[in-house]
């Protein structure tokens, strides 16, 4: 019986230590010599035209702006190219910084706001980011 159970345990192992050679093997790779050292991307996924994808809504921490005249204009054209909360991550500036720093989004980085809304955002980062009025 001893020696029963022994062939049997014998048995196991080497079955156990084959597959696990032969699953060596298939995990190591066949590469000839001029894909040393290169890594093999996965084939990118084929989109199907006539496909429903779905992406979740990107989490975006709420910025509380002070409430007045221009707000709605600040979160329209701001929020094109940053975060509104740019702004209230800076120091209170002067407000001649302000119509500088709204004269450079157009100018420099092209954001592309009319003069008319350009005037209300200036107005209204003057009555509420300054060093006078600042609240926060």
């Amino acid at each position: 019986m001893a020696n029963r159970v022994r062939g049997i345990f014998l048995v196991v192992c080497g079955l156990a230590l084959a597959a696990g050679v032969g699953y060596a093997e298939l995990k190591k790779g066949y590469y000839s010599p001029a894909e040393l050292g290169s890594l093999r991307q996965a084939a990118p996924i084929e989109l199907v035209p006539d496909a429903n994808y779905q992406v979740s809504a990107y989490p975006v921490p709420a910025v509380d702006l002070v409430p007045g005249d221009g707000l709605q204009n600040v979160q329209i054209y701001c929020n094109t190219c940053h975060s509104p909360r740019y702004i209230t991550m800076q120091p209170p500036l002067p407000a001649a910084t302000w119509e500088a720093e709204v004269d450079k989004m157009n100018k420099a980085f092209g954001a592309a706001i009319p003069q008319e809304n350009a005037q209300k955002i200036i107005l209204y980062l003057r009555a509420h980011y300054t060093a006078e009025n600042r609240q926060q």
